[in-house]
């Protein structure tokens, strides 16, 4: 776990296009003064990282304040989570944060590769002292207090179809692990790609950014980066979605068929009553 915050060691641009809207997108990522947070900027508006600038989005995680909305932030924030990185500006010149290859990889190599100032103030915690529960249809997520000083993600998928199946994982949140499921890429299933594109999304889709499964295949040459990929991405999207909460958390979430609405609809109800949790500075 990480103790102080952390910000970038200079300003780094990285272009690519975005999933959704198929417009090309370059983000200027510029090192912030503790205690700011992650803010992005686009169209001059400043619209922090938090649960509340959040909106309800089945595809994508979405911010939106003054009318302004921002989408596909998810692996951008994961990756932020999984480094330690409390302390950011990200300037867009986009509506849509890059896809990349549809995983994080790109943003923590280029992280990794930039280097890090390590803040003097310690980060705050967000320490989970009650059981909240969210459903919804067949979707489940739960958060509960742990006596892991480290977010657990207990994680199950279900799809009838014929090769991704019923998949569980169970994830401990630190660097080292972080660094084995980051590589995951997005997926869908090929028979959905036609109620994508009607609905006006998928826009920038490609076999070089999202695993597309056909019956019991993979479409992508090369096949899967883990066995276990699709499980792994849910939890690296669930990873950016609850980084929303603006701080590393002690706790243990456990869904059932969760997505980006149910990780947000979470941080919802744990927000809606102080004493579902406890914000401790980590010693």
């Amino acid at each position: 776990m990480f103790s102080y915050q952390k910000t970038l060691k200079k300003k780094i641009s990285i272009s690519g296009i975005g999933l959704h809207s198929g417009q090309p997108v370059k983000i200027n990522l510029v090192p912030s003064d503790p205690n700011t947070g992650i803010n992005f900027i686009y169209k001059k508006q400043k619209i922090k990282a938090i649960w509340n600038n959040a909106i309800v989005s089945q595809l994508c995680t979405k911010l939106e304040k003054n009318n302004i909305i921002l989408s596909t932030i998810e692996h951008l924030m994961a990756s932020l989570s999984g480094l330690g990185i409390t302390n950011l500006i990200i300037e867009t010149s986009s509506s849509e944060i890059p896809i990349l290859d549809g995983s994080a990889q790109e943003f923590v190599d280029t992280f990794k590769e930039t280097g890090f100032i390590n803040q003097e103030q310690k980060i705050k915690i967000l320490k989970i002292k009650k059981k909240i529960i969210f459903s919804k249809d067949d979707k489940y997520i739960e958060i509960l207090p742990s006596t892991s000083k480290n977010l657990i993600i207990d994680y199950t998928i279900n799809y009838k179809d014929e090769l991704i199946k019923k998949q569980n994982l169970v994830y401990e949140h630190n660097q080292e692990n972080f660094l084995n499921i980051y590589k995951a890429r997005t997926f869908c299933l090929h028979e959905d790609l036609e109620k994508i594109f009607a609905a006006g999304l998928g826009k920038g889709g490609s076999l070089e950014n999202a695993i597309v499964v056909s019956g019991n295949k993979i479409l992508n040459q090369g096949g899967l980066r883990y066995k276990n990929e699709f499980v792994k991405h849910k939890i690296l999207d669930c990873i950016g979605d609850v980084y929303l909460s603006g701080y590393q958390i002690w706790g243990k979430i456990k869904t059932l068929s969760g997505g980006h609405e149910t990780n947000l609809m979470l941080l919802k109800e744990v927000f809606s009553d102080n004493n579902n949790y406890d914000l401790v500075e980590f010693n």
